[in-house]
């Protein structure tokens, strides 16, 4: 009986034993070189986002969707290594239940291995099951990765079809623009036409007059004092037909004359002066001495910008000055001055430059959960206030807040309805002021310490309120 038993346990040694651990997998027997699925999808994130700012609309649309095609591969992955996982689980039961029945049967230091092979495998059933959640969470990322790149697919393809639509606009600018200047051509080669008919015409009729002096003299050389005198009358007529011409000839050349120098002369009028930067402004200044006043004419300010080209109007701007904000730092600046029915255009030279250190300063801000500022309300509803007191403009992460003391002015959170920009005119103050409609009903001019902290104000609103919109869109798209 001994040596029966020996030899099943000689038997379990050779035979069970080295099965189990042929198919278990420890923590310190895996390839450090192997990625996980999480770091798989990290990486790919990042690349998408380092390339992001070298492409193209139409081939960061491409990239969104072959990142959702390929976070859809990596779901299906995942599906799979959790159904292998399930396997594995049930293979584990039911070694251990053979390992449990087989401790029964054996004794000595057989029944010590079994024991240990029971160990191992719950071991094994451990790390299986932290495996397990680990492939779940990397599950619950992916899908929330697929979710982010479905819905960067749809915006880069909407924002397509809206470059497309403002191109098509902006050709059908061009070709009207293009019509208008032929048909001022045409108008210009007709009255060119007319006066040299009218010069045809007076050559015409004076080798004609010509012609009927040399018969007048004939007839005169032949006695025929009658036809003389009717061909001195026709004579008289032609002279005067003449004269009536000519006059309307030499009209039309000086009214040709006087528009041409009023066109060439137009763009000499004006000119802008001040430092195309951000926390100076721009001025028109006349530079001549028949350049009408501002005041009778229409100005209008734009914003264009320096690749595309694309102009974009600037509400409220019509004043003869103009503080750029923040948001025309890299554009080119143009106004426009209208005056009896002419048009006057001045650019920059080129595009508006940022200020130096701005845009350190804006980040330190950010990282604070309230900035402060003190001002001074200059106008609110659109009358002026006379007061100088020194107030409080609180710049916060979910809304902004006026306050003076103790008591609140103002406070709102941010949301389409407010409007907050630099003030359009406003002379050598402009830089130093903003115009804030926190609502419908109510609107001030807020006048700070320096340029800076007038821009590194705009900018840290308009952050904020971008950042806490897009928390919302997340909110309303997960609901």
């Amino acid at each position: 009986m001994t040596r029966v038993s020996r030899n099943f346990s000689d038997t379990v040694e050779k035979e069970a034993l080295p099965a189990v651990s042929a198919d278990v997998i420890f923590a310190s027997s895996r390839d450090p070189k192997v990625l996980s699925m999480k770091e798989i999808v990290a990486r790919e994130t990042a690349l998408l986002l380092e390339q992001q700012n070298r492409l193209s609309v139409r081939d960061l649309a491409n990239k969104f969707e072959k990142g959702l095609a390929a976070a859809a591969k990596l779901s299906e992955e995942a599906r799979l290594r959790e159904a292998a996982s399930l396997e594995k689980h049930v293979l584990l039961k039911k070694l251990r239940d053979a390992l449990e029945s087989l401790k029964g049967r054996v004794a000595g230091r057989n029944k010590g291995d079994v024991e240990e092979a029971i160990a191992m495998v719950e071991a094994l059933a451990v790390q299986l099951t932290q495996r397990e959640g680990e492939l779940i969470q990397e599950k619950t990322e992916v899908k929330k990765l697929a979710t982010f790149l479905k819905q960067a697919s749809e915006d880069a393809k909407k924002l397509v079809d809206e470059e497309r639509a403002f191109a098509r606009a902006e050709i059908e600018n061009a070709r009207a623009a293009v019509q208008r200047v032929e048909e001022a051509l045409q108008e210009k080669e007709q009255i060119f036409c007319y006066l040299f008919l009218n010069v045809a015409i007076l050559f015409y009729d004076l080798e004609e007059l010509m012609k009927d002096v040399q018969e007048a003299r004939r007839i005169k050389m032949l006695h025929r004092p009658s036809k003389v005198m009717d061909m001195e009358h026709e004579l008289r007529a032609l002279r005067v037909q003449l004269a009536e011409k000519s006059k309307h000839s030499l009209l039309l050349q000086k009214e040709l004359a006087r528009s041409k120098r009023v066109e060439e002369n137009l763009s000499h009028l004006y000119e802008l002066d001040g430092a195309e930067v951000l926390g100076s402004y721009l001025r028109i200044k006349p530079c001549s001495d028949i350049a009408p006043e501002l005041s009778k004419c229409a100005i209008q300010w734009y914003r264009i910008s320096s690749e595309g080209g694309k102009k974009e109007l600037i509400s409220g701007a019509r004043k003869s000055v103009y503080a750029p904000e923040p948001f025309d730092v890299g554009r080119i600046l143009q106004v426009e001055i209208i005056y009896d029915g002419q048009l006057i255009m001045l650019t920059t030279t080129g595009a508006i430059d940022p200020a130096a250190g701005l845009g350190n300063y804006v980040e330190a801000l950010v990282r604070k959960h309230d900035v402060e500022f003190n001002v001074v309300v200059t106008q609110m509803n659109g009358v002026d206030q006379p007061s100088e007191s020194i107030h409080v403009l609180h710049v916060g992460k979910m809304r902004m807040k006026l306050r003076k003391g103790k008591a609140t002015i103002a406070k709102e959170y941010y949301s389409g309805s407010m409007q907050l920009c630099g003030v359009r005119g406003g002379g050598n103050a402009a830089a130093q002021a903003l115009f804030w409609q926190a609502k419908k009903e109510f609107s001030v001019v807020l006048a700070f310490e320096s340029e800076r902290d007038r821009n590194a104000a705009i900018m840290l609103a308009r952050r904020f309120a971008f950042d806490c919109n897009s928390f919302f869109r997340n909110l309303n798209r997960l609901a």
